[in-house]
């Protein structure tokens, strides 16, 4: 069996392509994201901008570009970093079964030529993101964006902690340029050092800094100082999908498509750049203002052209190629996406034993999987070829890559082009006030005594040389 030193604990509890414009108003590069989406009933279809906020050496007049969503990543206190704390006033979360007038699932023909329509004849050797008309899902021809030393402590007003763990902390901060709110992550580089994360550290900035998704938590900049490694990316508002789904034990089938598609579009594209993301789980996905997942939490993200073998993830979530120490490829996503799927549709996972991780190791190896009678029979068909040892067998992994997965019957209703821009009535709307940084979805933990930027040796630095 594996060692637990890379390993999660387990718990025990805007458009289609958004276009880069010089700012008026700066020199800065502000973000701008034309966002066509009919999130609620109570939301108009009207764009929506995100603004990145102005650094130091790009600072004029604030524009006028309406704020971001929420917290990019939090931590917890088992030694990694994950995302918010899964009891964070869970009172403001309505149970999504009080919220969702689900559309017919049963057998909507209409819905299944509607999604027909979104591919072409093109053969199963093509790419998803042609077959499905998808410009915005091929990774390799974004820009990277220039992050480091982009920012200073002071360009930023700390407003409070949003997550602990044991590499340091995340802030809601606000700025003093552009007055909109932002999540600036701070690692503390002696425990990253000491707990031998410098790599998943270094490559986290990496890949975070080469992605540009509406499913995807940005990154906006990085810096650093003697003791702190900082990073400004998103402030996600509503909170934890993991909290969502903990208050209602488990979602409705088309509420777990729903989001399961946003995960499988963000999947296509992370590996169309080769990017194996090796950490899908409920608490690593927020939920936008408008009800909209983004994936945060970069830390065990890699760029891997064929194999790797490093031991990492959370024990229900590793592919049993992992849990054996063999080498594993990008299809280990498509086997956490089966084992989020299940989670989502049962309230729990398919491998969990008592919580004991050596436990869960010998189900996952054994794998056997019990389907309650109320799983959709598509969804079972489909859980039961990504949660499978046989790679040869496995969806994502075959011929067809993830095509496979977005032409499978269940799937069937989802019209993949209207999803990516957001143009599809999320199933929850969180209720939180955007805009005004509000983190009532979070809870509130003792703020940091040690006062950041201060100068004096920096032994760590050369470790972090992209910061």
């Amino acid at each position: 069996m594996p060692s637990l030193g890379f390993l999660k604990k387990k718990r025990t509890k805007d458009s289609q392509e958004s276009n880069d414009l010089n700012s008026p108003t700066s020199p800065t590069l502000d973000r701008v994201t034309s966002n066509n989406t009919p999130l609620s009933p109570t939301i108009s279809k009207n764009s929506t901008l995100f603004s990145e906020p102005e650094s130091t050496t790009n600072r004029t007049n604030p524009s006028a570009i309406p704020t971001s969503p929420k917290p990019a990543e939090q931590m917890n206190n088992n030694n990694q970093i994950v995302g918010q704390n899964p009891t964070a006033n869970t009172q403001n979360v309505p149970s999504i079964k009080n919220m969702i007038n689900g559309p017919d699932y049963g057998g909507n023909n209409g819905g299944a030529s509607q999604n027909d329509s979104a591919y072409s004849s093109q053969t199963a050797a093509s790419s998803a993101q042609s077959a499905l008309g998808l410009a915005t899902q091929n990774a390799r021809g974004n820009p990277v964006r220039e992050t480091k030393g982009k920012y200073t402590l002071t360009d930023f007003t700390i407003s409070r902690t949003l997550g602990t763990g044991s590499f340091g902390r995340v802030h809601l901060v606000q700025s003093k340029h552009n007055q909109r709110f932002y999540a600036v992550k701070v690692l503390k580089k002696q425990q990253v050092v000491k707990m031998k994360q410098v790599e998943h550290t270094n490559d986290e900035r990496r890949m975070l800094q080469r992605c540009k998704h509406p499913f995807l938590i940005t990154l906006w900049g990085t810096f650093q100082d003697g003791k702190n490694l900082y990073m400004v990316m998103d402030f996600i508002e509503g909170g934890e999908l993991f909290s969502l789904l903990r208050k209602s034990q488990r979602f409705p089938n088309p509420v777990a498509k729903f989001y399961a598609a946003e995960v499988t579009l963000a999947l296509d594209y992370l590996h169309s750049a080769n990017i194996i993301y090796r950490d899908l789980k409920p608490e690593n996905l927020l939920l936008d203002r408008h009800g909209h997942l983004k994936i945060t939490d970069f830390g065990f993200a890699k760029e891997v052209p064929d194999i790797t073998w490093t031991l990492c993830g959370t024990p229900d979530y590793l592919a049993p190629e992992v849990v054996s120490s063999k080498g594993y490829n990008k299809s280990v996503d498509w086997w956490s996406l089966g084992i989020l799927i299940f989670e989502m549709l049962c309230g729990f996972t398919p491998f969990w034993d008592s919580g004991s991780p050596l436990k869960i190791y010998e189900n996952i190896l054994k794998g056997r999987v019990k389907y309650p009678p109320y799983i959709h029979p598509d969804a079972q068909d489909l859980l039961v070829k990504l949660i499978t040892s046989d790679l040869t067998k496995r969806l994502g992994n075959l011929h067809g890559g993830s095509r496979d997965v977005m032409t499978h019957p269940w799937f069937a209703e989802v019209t993949w082009e209207r999803l990516a821009k957001k143009d599809i009535d999320a199933p929850y709307v969180p209720p939180v006030k955007g805009g005004v940084g509000d983190a009532s979805l979070f809870d509130k933990y003792p703020e940091e005594t040690e006062a950041y930027g201060q100068g004096g040796d920096d032994p760590h630095g050369k470790l972090f040389p992209d910061f």
